[in-house]
């Protein structure tokens, strides 16, 4: 992965070019909370799906995750720091504008860079989100805890403890992600929503726990709509052909 500083934080990146010449319009994956780069979006295809299509990717470790730094003060990961990461990765680039896509806390972040800098964002895609995206309670309760507990055999939430796991099998660092879990959290007025202009696509599983119901969150911004993926929980739901179908259509058709 090449590293640029952004604000003073290594931040570790890919840029892949598009395998046609017909179309550059580059878009930028964020990554979820314990993932990659690589397990959120090449693992599951997407990088390929977006790049046959004439896309230009761009992918990042999300600070605290990955090849990227880390840190272990919760303040280091508010919303707004992780967003500005992206912006400045895009400056660094010469990226102008994108359509950017977030999957989980990515999609927080995503939200974030629509509200900080709306005329860089060409469309705005949520996976695995719900209404929950308004409430700093989305953050599931006692994962800083489930991420500092000694053994995962000493967690008793099974959601936690599948967080865990996921945590462990992506060798990611607990400490940081402990850190993460306390500071990303961010309550979000519902009319600040309805400031974001650009097409907006949410797609999540019929299946997911984690993510909240998202059809009461499609009305809350200015032009979106919700995709369901069907029988999908929060981990299987990322590289399924229906959430990457949705993706192609909204690409494809907006302005």
């Amino acid at each position: 992965m090449e590293k640029f500083q952004s604000d003073g934080v290594e931040i570790a990146y890919l840029d892949f070019a598009p395998l046609t010449d017909d179309r550059q319009a580059p878009i930028v994956l964020i990554h979820g909370y314990a993932s990659t780069h690589a397990v959120n979006w090449l693992f599951t295809q997407w990088v390929k799906t977006l790049t046959e299509d004439g896309r230009r990717v761009i992918l990042l470790d999300n600070r605290g995750h990955g090849q990227s730094q880390k840190f272990y003060k919760p303040e280091d990961y508010a919303l707004e720091k992780m967003a500005a990461d992206v912006l400045h990765l895009l400056d660094h680039l010469g990226v102008e504008r994108a359509d950017v896509m977030g999957y989980s806390l990515g999609a927080r972040i995503a939200t974030q860079i629509a509200l900080l800098a709306p005329k860089r964002v060409r469309s705005l895609i949520l996976g695995g989100i719900g209404i929950n995206l308004i409430d700093r309670s989305g953050v599931p309760g006692g994962l800083a805890e489930a991420m500092e507990a000694e053994r995962i055999e000493d967690i008793d939430d099974p959601g936690l403890k599948i967080f865990r796991g996921f945590a462990e099998h992506t060798r990611s660092d607990l400490r940081a992600l402990a850190a993460c879990a306390r500071g990303a959290r961010s309550d979000l007025n519902p009319a600040q929503l309805k400031e974001i202009d650009a097409p907006t696509l949410i797609c999540t599983g019929t299946r997911d726990d984690v993510a909240s119901d998202p059809h009461p969150l499609a009305p809350l911004f200015k032009n979106a709509h919700v995709v369901d993926i069907l029988g999908r929980d929060h981990n299987r739901a990322v590289g399924d052909r229906i959430y990457k179908q949705a993706v192609l259509e909204l690409l494809a058709a907006r302005p």
